[in-house]
């Protein structure tokens, strides 16, 4: 049975979230009074009010089905399939010693090359359609997760790979309760650099011959002069992304609940 807290028991509880809430808005609200403070000095900066019309007036209309929702569906798409090569390939290369001796090289040398110069290639071989904007998507994002895996897998415990082999754990069990289970920190870190490479990706893809999207909103705002709704933009993409953020951590708490409830994490 959970004990009760006593008076001053809930009294601190509650001291405490005021702290913690306190810390969680200050600066946030601190960079919203410096932007205040030195807004209006340019046309190229209008204040935060301006913009908060400007934001409900673009993104609570059409728009927000017309370029966010195929933006964010681009982006997930892109995503999943990035972490389901990223793993398969990791778990791949990192269960044989000679495989990752070979691979390597090879893995190193595509990771050095900035996405964003792919992206004249992608549209050559895909078009520049939605197809174009998942490959370029994808081929951000599947490195850090691959790399992650494989040194995930690379580093699985000796000792408990011969115990299941001493326990006759093979095929799929061993799979998903030994190797899985094992290299998620590093799988799960890996997803996390990827989640905002994806976002830099969705709407580098978007800015070239594009006729929908964030990042096509952005720039035609921008060309038009439209400085309050460009502004709107970026803080939408920034909104985006912490929710998405927000929305991962809990995954991940979810997903790693044994490791961290182990101490190992704190560790």
């Amino acid at each position: 049975m959970k004990p009760r807290r006593t008076v001053p028991g809930r009294r601190a509880a509650v001291w405490d979230r005021g702290v913690r809430t306190v810390r969680l808005l200050a600066l946030p609200v601190a960079l919203v009074l410096v932007w205040w403070a030195v807004s209006g000095s340019s046309f190229y900066l209008p204040s935060p009010v301006r913009v908060g019309q400007a934001f409900a007036e673009t993104w609570f209309s059409e728009r927000l089905a017309e370029d966010v929702v195929p933006s964010v569906g681009r982006l997930l798409a892109g995503y999943a399939l990035a972490g389901l090569l990223g793993v398969g390939l990791g778990v791949l290369i990192g269960s044989s010693a000679r495989l990752r001796a070979t691979m390597e090289p090879v893995l190193e040398f595509f990771r050095a090359i900035p996405p964003p110069v792919l992206v004249p290639l992608i549209m050559l071989l895909a078009g520049i359609d939605t197809p174009m904007k998942v490959l370029v998507i994808v081929s951000g994002c599947v490195w850090p997760i691959l790399l992650n895996t494989v040194e995930g897998v690379r580093a699985l415990d000796e000792v408990l790979a011969d115990t299941c082999r001493m326990y006759g754990v093979r095929g799929a069990s061993r799979m998903r309760r030994f190797v899985l289970r094992g290299a998620s920190p590093q799988i799960m870190t890996g997803l996390r650099q990827a989640l905002s490479i994806g976002i830099i990706l969705m709407v580098i893809s978007e800015m070239f011959a594009s006729s929908s999207g964030l990042g096509f909103t952005i720039v035609l705002f921008q060309r038009q002069f439209q400085i309050a709704e460009m502004w709107s933009g970026i803080l939408l993409l920034g909104l985006l992304g912490l929710g998405l953020s927000v929305l991962f951590r809990r995954v991940e708490r979810w997903v790693l609940s044994w490791y961290y409830g182990s101490g190992v994490a704190r560790a």
